[in-house]
């Protein structure tokens, strides 16, 4: 068992409510998650619920050294190994419910995309409904909002809830493709232009 795998299962057992996992991501999952990530230009990506990195680290490589990359980790175990590993990236051990002070804060003006790495479908409705509310509100209007759901908890009333409330929050939700090759099995899901 690697180190992240580890550590990702045991900050799981200890709040698997707010960890929503027991592995990291797949290198598979972070591509296609990461993928509205722009190629030129000075954006500010925002990564929600980074957890060791496997998005944070496909982020990185998109975005070569470009814009503002803010990764905001609830877990203060996985925050310090965060900004330990990746000293490029704006780590704030911090609830994503924080999100349009946390970039007020740096002095930026809202997010170009945000990657989320959060166990939506483990959230209650209320927090679903503050998170996301938080999220759009900082986002600008032609931003972009990438996230997943395990293939498992897709039939879930909670994931149900959370896919309708995407569909609220956004003028455009497009369902990804599932990544076979990630423990366990993941579907994406891309949103585009936040309703005011």
């Amino acid at each position: 068992m690697s180190n992240d795998t580890a550590l990702f299962l045991g900050q799981f057992l200890r709040s698997p409510a707010v960890i929503g996992a027991v592995a990291p991501s797949s290198r598979r999952l972070a591509a296609a998650v990461c993928a509205p990530v722009p190629e030129r230009g000075e954006p500010t990506v925002v990564e929600l619920g980074p957890g060791t990195g496997p998005f944070t680290e496909e982020i990185q490589q998109r975005l070569g050294g470009r814009g503002h990359h803010l990764a905001v980790e609830l877990n203060a175990p996985m925050a310090r190994l965060l900004a330990a590993r990746f000293p490029l990236v704006d780590v704030a051990h911090a609830d994503a419910a924080r999100l349009g002070e946390l970039l007020r804060e740096r002095g930026l003006r809202q997010a170009d995309v945000v990657v989320s790495g959060l166990p939506w479908a483990a959230f209650p409705e209320r927090a679903q409904r503050d998170l996301l509310g938080a999220v759009t509100a900082a986002m600008g209007q032609g931003a972009a909002f990438t996230t997943f759901s395990y293939i498992h908890a897709i039939p879930l009333s909670s994931a149900r809830r959370f896919r309708a409330l995407l569909a609220e929050r956004f003028e455009e939700v497009v369902p990804g493709r599932t990544v076979w090759r990630n423990a366990p099995p993941a579907f994406v899901f891309h949103a585009r232009r936040p309703r005011a």
